[in-house]
């Protein structure tokens, strides 16, 4: 919604305004330099269940005038906290009180905080007292919104109907909401006529749309899929920016085309706008796939530069050093990130398991698991998962079997479960099982790869083929079954496949 409305309100940003947010700042927040003598570091430090009419009497009586940027940057940095009453508050104090000439946005606030808290049809009815001078493109562009947000399709293609029939430019956002809710598998066929609509509306599609494509065709490991997208993007003339590069270096890196994702994290490097924390880590993340040290240190050391480091960036750059080897290195910043952050949460832990057991560590992986059952992190799925492959990589299969049965156990949401570490993991056990003929585990991890897609992977079926070689086992339909699931043979899957009639009775 912030960025629907990002191109109504930069004008009403005053020199006045960007002069006094360089006045003092307050770096302790969390979510980063907040101006602490602003108007909306008063309102956002409220006690609980104190009206903000407090922080309007007390701004006003040191002489300041409340501005419309004042609330712009008051908002969003609530919406941004998710402190959606707060922010219904606010504007319904702008509203009543008038400290300005209200214009479209205030009420388009106001509707969208309405929406959020009481639902669709306050909404509404809201959307219908509002002067109808302010009824316009705006307004229904965030109503149709707010109808998505809920879920409510019918509502906002009513809504979009009804637009049309006003003239009103529908937004692209409205587009992209929709793509998201119609991303799930099973309704992923209803994009194309989504997108149909949208030319046919006169929309032009976003970066940020094609982003979304590209970022569904990458969780569903689809990479000629992917390659597709980001063509008709280029054939649209629509910009690529560090997100899109992002994604697509990402996809290729886990497909193990690391020469193809190398070329993408080039174009991040190149198109990257500023320190952007969210830029940095996934830079974090890939040149530990690229196994790049000097490019991870040099991206490590720029993180470490920004104003607040955040938790994620430390869980990434842990496992990207553990993922190149270097284990050292990967326990000082845990080190690090201890000191200056504590263990409060499971997947800090998980964080150094995850370098322990890839690297076969396990009377480290032990002792962590240990220090953390002192703590009050509980471990999870992801944690015996992590400890399966360091007791399978030490030889103790039994242990192993016993941990991974222990994790089956554990609730593991579906998100989880298709991650690219959770599925990294798992294919790491695999490889374990192969390596020991372990055909009935290898099997069973393999069924748990077709429900995710990544069974696409040519590397994941050579895999189970090597588990026949290595068990000397010869199954006919091997080939046939490969193909059926979406990945394509190559020379090493035909070698292996030569190597297994090699055991025909």
């Amino acid at each position: 919604m912030a960025a629907l409305v990002w191109h109504k309100t930069r004008p009403f940003l005053s020199l006045h305004l960007i002069l006094r947010a360089s006045v003092r700042f307050n770096c302790s927040s969390s979510e980063g330099c907040v101006q602490s003598e602003s108007l909306s570091w008063r309102v956002e430090r409220l006690p609980k269940g104190e009206s903000v009419v407090s922080a309007f009497q007390s701004w006003m009586g040191e002489g300041f005038a409340i501005h419309r940027g004042d609330i712009f940057h008051t908002i969003n940095r609530l919406r941004k906290l998710k402190m959606n009453k707060r922010a219904l508050e606010v504007m319904e104090w702008v509203i009543r009180e008038r400290p300005y000439k209200l214009r479209e946005l205030d009420y388009s606030y106001l509707l969208e905080f309405t929406t959020k808290l009481h639902g669709v049809s306050q909404g509404e009815s809201l959307f219908l007292r509002i002067p109808h001078a302010y009824q316009n493109e705006l307004l229904y562009n965030n109503l149709v919104m707010a109808c998505l947000d809920k879920g409510l399709v019918r509502h906002s293609l009513a809504y979009m109907r009804k637009m049309r029939e006003l003239g009103f430019p529908i937004s692209p956002y409205v587009y992209n909401r929709l793509i998201i809710l119609h991303s799930p598998s099973g309704h992923q066929k209803t994009i194309p006529k989504i997108l149909r609509q949208m030319k046919a509306d006169g929309v032009t599609p976003h970066t940020s749309t094609y982003n979304i494509l590209l970022k569904i065709r990458s969780d569903e490991h689809d990479i000629e899929g992917l390659s597709k997208v980001f063509n008709e993007m280029k054939k649209s003339n629509v910009e690529p920016n560090e997100i899109t590069y992002g994604t697509l270096a990402i996809a290729h890196a886990v497909a193990r085309l690391y020469t193809v994702a190398e070329t993408y994290v080039d174009a991040i490097e190149k198109s990257k706008t500023g320190h952007n924390w969210s830029t940095l880590d996934v830079l974090l993340l890939l040149y530990g796939y690229l196994g790049k040290e000097k490019e991870l240190e040099r991206t490590w050391k720029l993180v470490g530069e920004l104003p607040h480091v955040k938790s994620q960036s430390f869980l990434l750059v842990i496992e990207a050093f553990g993922r190149m080897g270097l284990v050292d290195r990967a326990e000082e910043v845990w080190s690090e990130m201890k000191s200056k952050r504590g263990l409060k949460l499971t997947k800090q832990f998980n964080s150094m398991m995850a370098v322990y057991c890839r690297n076969g560590l396990i009377t480290k992986a032990t002792d962590l698991f240990k220090e953390m059952m002192v703590t009050e992190c509980k471990p999870n799925a992801i944690t015996y998962r992590h400890l399966a492959l360091g007791c399978l990589k030490a030889g103790l299969v039994k242990e192993a079997l016993k941990t991974m049965r222990i994790g089956n156990d554990q609730t593991l949401s579906f998100q989880v479960r298709k991650s690219v570490p959770w599925l990294e993991t798992t294919y790491m056990l695999l490889v374990g099982f192969a390596d020991i003929g372990d055909i009935e585990n290898a099997r069973n991890l393999l069924e748990e790869f077709k429900r995710l897609k990544y069974s696409k992977y040519t590397f994941v079926f050579n895999t189970l083929l090597r588990t026949y070689v290595k068990a000397e086992v010869y199954d006919p339909n091997l080939l046939r079954e490969m193909i059926l699931a979406g990945a394509r043979p190559d020379a090493e899957t035909y070698s292996l496949v030569r190597l297994i009639e090699q055991f025909k009775d």
